[in-house]
């Protein structure tokens, strides 16, 4: 063959045929890196490689550490729902004893309760009553409070109300009042002349 080019046999690669004369397709020719050759900027890549995961791990500490006090939060709001709950189921059960404790405390009041089998059942359920935090509250000659009393009735000017009968006593367990005291309201001996006595 003549003419400007030489005469060269084909190459095959992966079973074609490539001509190496053929211009169709574009050649580039990248540098390969020499072996164990480093970057000429390998420095300032391991610095910004070292820093995307310095704030990789920073991010991921924040939000381990949101993470850590959601739970608390939630611990601590379960807890007190938990307690609430209890507290209000307490009282709930407390509460529909009371007609029973009043109707022990009139038979108390008429002697029913001096000896036998009423007196022993009237004791143990005081007693579980009382474990439980239930204070009765509402006794002849105490100073009204409109918190704890309920007036039926008033006698006097009230200028120092207190106690007089007591028709209904209140009941308290821990802050939380179960029942008002039913009471009628006298008037009472002026405060100064208590404390000059």
């Amino acid at each position: 063959m003549t003419g400007e080019h030489p005469e060269r046999d084909p190459v095959i690669t992966d079973g074609k045929v490539v001509d190496p004369f053929d211009t169709d397709e574009p050649v580039s020719f990248a540098p390969e890196a020499e072996v164990g050759a480093e970057p000429a900027d390998a420095g300032a890549l391991e610095t910004d490689e070292l820093g995307k995961v310095t704030a990789e791990r920073d991010q991921f500490a924040t939000e381990l550490g949101y993470a850590k006090a959601e739970i608390a939060n939630l611990h601590r709001n379960s807890r007190t729902r938990i307690d609430r709950a209890v507290e209000d189921e307490r009282i709930a059960v407390v509460s529909k004893f009371l007609d029973v404790v009043d109707d022990l405390d009139r038979a108390r009041s008429h002697g029913d309760l001096e000896t036998g089998p009423m007196k022993a059942l009237s004791d143990k359920l005081s007693g579980v009553l009382d474990g439980l935090g239930l204070v009765g509250f509402g006794a002849e000659g105490d100073a009204f409070s409109p918190e704890l009393h309920e007036a039926v009735q008033m006698e006097g000017d009230g200028d120092n109300p207190v106690l007089g009968t007591v028709l209904r006593k209140g009941y308290r367990l821990g802050e939380r009042v179960l029942r008002t005291a039913m009471v009628t309201v006298t008037n009472g001996e002026p405060a100064s002349d208590a404390v000059a006595e």
